[in-house]
């Protein structure tokens, strides 16, 4: 598992100061060989022209996760040292480039007029739309989420489980919610996202949450994965990676866990599926791809079945996979961005980019994928 597992003591909050990963407690975890070797990359002919639009470099991730955001034909990237920058879409060329004053534990949300990342010690941090910052506030805990920016609110959640509500125009609070902390979670960022007056929250216990933007107050909350197994870490069932949207239907996976689909407005299920994963998902209008922890890519219809499974990158860490034309693209633990029909998963083309995992969610800006490695460089690539 790539993510460290952190222990977490419920009714207290957790994580504060970071926590020791389950492998630094056994003193044989490094001498073990691994039992299930990443998959060699197998040649095949290329079916699809893919190419390097533009690349830029913002800084490295560090242990944290960090996703570029997408708004106004502009790209923000955020990294470790503080780093934040815009980036214009369509030739990558940098627009601003800015230091937060502060080392950065996640990010970036945006929704064009504002940015906003998560500073050490829970801190968050708005900017305006030209890089100037904007204001401060403070959050329960640390936060490991990119904050989520729409509808006039900002919306995080720290590693305490505590859901709050920032006005986007003064980061004045307007509401929070807190969530119990289940006894031992994955160290991940599962992510937020807002639509129809509602944030859709990814929670650790393999939980999705709908909340108010209004007020802060709980519509639904749903189970996609459950605690099962007789151990603390055989019942780790965390929600991974960003809910997705689709019409009204918003759809999450879990770690140990599965993907299910739910009714946006009600949380009613559309339909559940056996997969553990510990990135999100991607889909469009016909499809909804999943990368399971075994590197695994499906693909199911919207209605949940099942339309075809690739082995082929099997072990490789995938990413979260994202809808690109044709396409569904993923990139694996070595930078590698594979390209699969979206019909029948048959490889298309692979591209190369830095030689580090891509650890965030990937975005389509305009024409191109974009991917932020874990070493900083952001690439958007295009195809014909």
């Amino acid at each position: 598992m790539r993510i460290a597992l952190n222990l977490a003591v419920a009714g207290a909050l957790v994580a504060l100061a970071g926590c020791s990963t389950l492998s630094s407690l056994n003193p044989f975890s490094s001498k073990k060989a691994p039992s299930n070797p990443p998959a060699a990359l197998a040649e095949f002919k290329p079916t699809l022209a893919v190419s390097t639009a533009w690349t830029a470099s913002i800084g490295k991730a560090g242990e944290n996760v960090f996703s570029p955001a997408v708004a106004r034909n502009s790209v923000f990237a955020a990294a470790a040292d503080g780093a934040l920058a815009r980036i214009e879409a369509a030739t990558g060329r940098t627009l601003w480039r800015i230091d937060a004053g502060t080392r950065l534990t996640a990010g970036v949300g945006s929704d064009g007029n504002l940015v906003v990342v998560a500073g050490e010690k829970g801190a968050i941090l708005a900017f305006d739309e030209n890089g100037k910052q904007v204001w401060k506030a403070q959050a329960s805990s640390e936060v490991l989420s990119a904050p989520a920016v729409g509808l006039g609110l900002v919306v995080v959640r720290s590693v305490d489980n505590s859901i709050a509500g920032f006005d986007a125009a003064t980061g004045k609070r307007r509401w929070i919610l807190q969530r119990s902390v289940p006894a031992l979670t994955l160290r991940s960022a599962p992510g937020i996202a807002i639509a129809d007056g509602n944030a859709y929250v990814a929670l650790p216990g393999g939980r999705l949450l709908a909340v108010a933007l209004n007020n802060g107050g709980p519509r639904w909350e749903v189970a996609v994965g459950e605690a099962r197994g007789a151990t603390e870490l055989e019942r780790v069932a965390d929600t991974s990676g960003m809910p997705l949207l689709l019409g009204r239907d918003v759809c999450a996976v879990a770690y140990q866990g599965r993907a299910a689909c739910v009714d946006g407005a009600t949380g009613t299920a559309r339909w559940v599926r056996n997969l553990s994963s510990d990135v999100g998902l991607g889909g469009d209008e016909r499809f909804v791809f999943a990368a399971d922890d075994a590197g695994s890519l499906h693909a199911f219809t919207r209605e949940g079945a099942s339309v075809w499974r690739n082995k082929q990158l099997a072990n490789r860490n995938l990413s979260a996979p994202l809808s690109f034309g044709r396409a569904v693209a993923v990139a694996d633990y070595e930078g590698y961005v594979h390209f699969l029909s979206r019909e029948d998963g048959s490889m298309l083309a692979r591209a190369a980019t830095d030689g580090s995992p891509v650890m965030g969610t990937p975005v389509v800006a305009g024409s191109y994928a974009v991917f932020q490695t874990r070493d900083g460089t952001v690439v958007a690539l295009g195809v014909n």
